[in-house]
């Protein structure tokens, strides 16, 4: 006669009739018994534990499971079908513990939560001690912007080449973001060029105030090869009949959001220039600088402080991507959000510092 068996008398009776009251009590029973001698178990005798709690947990209730997960999200000899079980939990308070910290699972069964699970328990498991390379590439593949940030803040996260440039992506939309990558300190030089490359210099600013003095030399080096790259590049579109065809527009009183919307719809690059410049006030060559750049900010900054729909916002990031580039949905939503977010006075005083630094 086993320990729990002599403890619960006909728990095999319990469980064969389903009796959810006696099971719910005979699952914190057991679970007493383990925590009181889980020191001195050997492994045959965790896995005794794991087989009866097993076959109780569909009839514990979500405190009850609470409370086992929380416990055994502390212990590395932990029944491990029990605490796999309870990480799929649907109920993040009860995946979340041992999600967060339990040694007890490996990185297989916790990518293959993170690949059926949702954005609770994603976030969860960004807060893990240590993150494998495999595991931050589906954190920051399938996470929202909370996930992706706390994953790119967690010191003990490991990134692939792909992780990090998926990051540094993200990060053109997000100022929040690219403080957290800007200070990791395996941020490799390129990466941070193009990080920096893509970012609002407030955003800029703020991250050499934060970084260790160390870095501050990086970011020096690095912005200093992007404005000798930008003072190079001299674009070899000719906007003149582009400008002619605005010209024209605007004097038959025609150059409206409408043939904004138009001229990006149709992929007519130097029109839609054109078109900003006309609207904005800003020179052809700022805006051909700041469109075909690697970031989205700029396209939302114009078309907040000219008042565009974001119909018409997103049509001129498709035309910056190109018509053989389809930006994934997630992309699409998270920046939607962003154009909302973004007041129409920072806007105007960003273009501002445009037209005084150009």
């Amino acid at each position: 006669m086993t320990p729990a068996t002599a403890l619960i008398p006909g728990l095999d009776g319990i469980v064969r009739h389903r009796d959810a009251e006696r099971c719910l009590e005979a699952t914190r029973r057991i679970a007493d018994l383990f925590f009181e001698d889980v020191n001195r178990l050997r492994p045959e005798h965790i896995n005794l534990f794991d087989g009866l709690l097993i076959d109780l947990l569909p009839f514990a209730d979500v405190s009850t499971r609470v409370d086992l997960a929380e416990r055994l999200s502390h212990l590395v000899k932990a029944p491990r079908v029990v605490i796999g079980q309870l990480a799929r939990d649907d109920e993040v308070a009860v995946a979340g513990p041992l999600l967060r910290r339990s040694s007890a699972l490996d990185d297989a069964a916790l990518i293959d939560v993170a690949l059926s699970k949702g954005q609770g328990h994603l976030l969860a498991m960004a807060e893990r001690p240590v993150l494998s390379v495999d595991m931050t590439d589906v954190l920051v593949r399938r996470g929202d912007r909370d996930v992706v940030r706390r994953t790119a803040a967690n010191a003990g996260a490991a990134f692939s080449e792909r992780g990090y440039s998926d990051l540094v992506n993200r990060a053109g939309f997000d100022g929040v973001l690219t403080l957290a990558v800007g200070k990791r300190n395996d941020l490799s030089d390129e990466h941070l060029k193009q990080l920096l490359a893509g970012s609002l210099d407030v955003v800029r600013r703020r991250l050499f105030d934060v970084v260790r003095p160390e870095k501050r030399a990086r970011i020096r080096q690095a912005m200093a090869e992007l404005a000798d790259v930008a003072g190079t590049t001299v674009s070899k579109r000719n906007f003149v009949p582009a400008q002619r065809a605005i010209l024209s527009l605007y004097e038959a009183g025609a150059l409206d959001e409408a043939a904004l919307l138009g001229f990006a719809s149709e992929h007519k690059y130097e029109e839609v220039v054109a078109a900003l410049a006309a609207m904005t006030g800003l020179k052809i060559a700022t805006l051909d600088r700041l469109v075909s750049g690697d970031r989205h900010d700029p396209l939302l900054i114009l078309g907040r402080t000219i008042g565009l729909d974001w119909r018409t916002v997103q049509a001129l990031i498709l035309l910056r991507l190109g018509p053989k580039r389809v930006p994934a949905q997630r992309d699409i939503e998270a920046l939607r959000v962003n154009y909302a977010r973004l007041l129409s006075s920072t806007a105007e005083r960003v273009v501002a510092f445009w037209k005084t630094r150009h």
